[in-house]
């Protein structure tokens, strides 16, 4: 990481100011305030293992104070952390099994900081991709008086695509993604809308009840039962760059409280061709698209209280964002399904965050 501070009365190491705010917030920090405590109650040990250096008059390491790790994390470049983040996870994540290393699935959602918002502002919105396993490949924040679509590709650009699955909500199903993505040689599955009249009156309009069943599931679980029902119909010639199947699923939903019954029918486009991928495949890789709503922003808004932080100088909202998909990223990687706990867990020895992020 580049110093972003002048090199005139610089004190501390800025890798060494960052690798502090990381390991505080895997230790559950959710601000800043708490970021300067635990690195003020920090051990000597801990903290020449962050990077600090030793006062040569007195033999001690004096920790920053809060104020300097909030202008190093003020003036950080966001593009430039994020880039390190998800290499870092890329390099960390454990390596597949010979037998999952097929096909990678990527998921692209956006999120907005709600309580980045300032009377003058408007809320800070950041688009992130996600592997379907949980860890943080990258980020990016949208431009202000814009949208997620002009970020997509900028988003994508730093990562290796190669076999690889990219899916993503009815927003990026804009035929320039789908071009960006087969030039690149990766693969999509994409959720096609009525923002897509044409496409979509073409796709619904298909035989569906005369083709063949490729998957059903059946699940019981948050207090419903689910039946979902997939067909995959086979295009010559779909108006979507290197588009060459259909899907359709049909999704059942009762309450078993009130017993209200809900029938949605969802439609999708892909650029595998029939027999890439089988059907219980492409089940899993749409299900596990919402992954990035669960597995991230849900626990960024329940678990750190993001929606409610009242971070909004600059760009620190974005840096806390980042610092805590690392935190999540890592926990996941280590095999911790429950991040709460996992945070407590790290909380209860100071040694255990550098432990984490391999500083020991």
């Amino acid at each position: 990481m580049p110093d972003p501070r002048a090199r005139r009365g610089v004190r501390y190491p800025v890798t060494a100011l960052l690798a502090a705010a990381a390991a505080a917030v895997l230790a559950s920090a959710k601000s800043l305030v708490a970021i300067g405590e635990w690195v003020a109650d920090a051990p000597q040990h801990v903290l020449a293992q962050l990077g600090f250096q030793t006062d040569r008059l007195t033999g001690v390491i004096r920790p920053p104070h809060a104020g300097t790790i909030r202008l190093v994390l003020l003036a950080v470049d966001g593009d430039v952390l994020d880039t390190a983040i998800g290499r870092y996870l890329q390099e960390r994540r454990p390596a597949p099994e010979p037998a999952a290393a097929v096909r990678r699935a990527i998921a692209v959602d956006g999120k907005v900081l709600r309580g980045s918002r300032t009377p003058d502002q408007a809320a800070t919105a950041l688009l992130a991709a996600m592997d379907h396993t949980g860890s943080v490949l990258a980020q990016r924040q949208v431009a202000d008086k814009s949208n997620e679509i002009p970020a997509f590709a900028p988003l994508l650009d730093p990562l290796d695509l190669e076999r690889t699955l990219i899916t993503a909500d009815a927003l990026h199903t804009q035929h320039a993604h789908g071009a960006y993505l087969r030039e690149r040689g990766a693969h999509y599955l994409a959720v096609v809308k009525k923002n897509h009249p044409g496409l979509h009156d073409r796709i619904s309009r298909l035989p569906w009840r005369d083709i063949t069943l490729d998957h059903y599931d059946r699940t019981r679980a948050h207090h419903r039962n689910e039946i979902r029902r997939l067909k995959a119909a086979m295009f010559d010639h779909i108006d979507y760059p290197g588009a060459r199947q259909a899907l359709q699923v049909v999704r059942w939903r009762q309450e078993k409280t009130k017993g209200k019954l809900t029938i949605e029918r969802v439609y999708l486009i892909t650029s595998l061709h029939p027999g890439e991928a089988t059907g219980a495949q492409l089940a899993a890789w749409i299900r596990g698209h919402w992954g990035i709503e669960n597995l991230l922003h849900h626990v960024r808004d329940r678990t750190f209280r993001e929606d409610d932080s009242k971070i909004r100088t600059g760009h620190l909202p974005r840096t806390m964002a980042s610092l805590r998909n690392l935190a999540i990223s890592v926990h996941r990687q280590d095999g911790h399904t429950n991040i709460a706990a996992a945070l407590r867990r790290t909380a209860r020895d100071c040694q255990r965050p550098l432990t984490a992020l391999g500083l020991t």
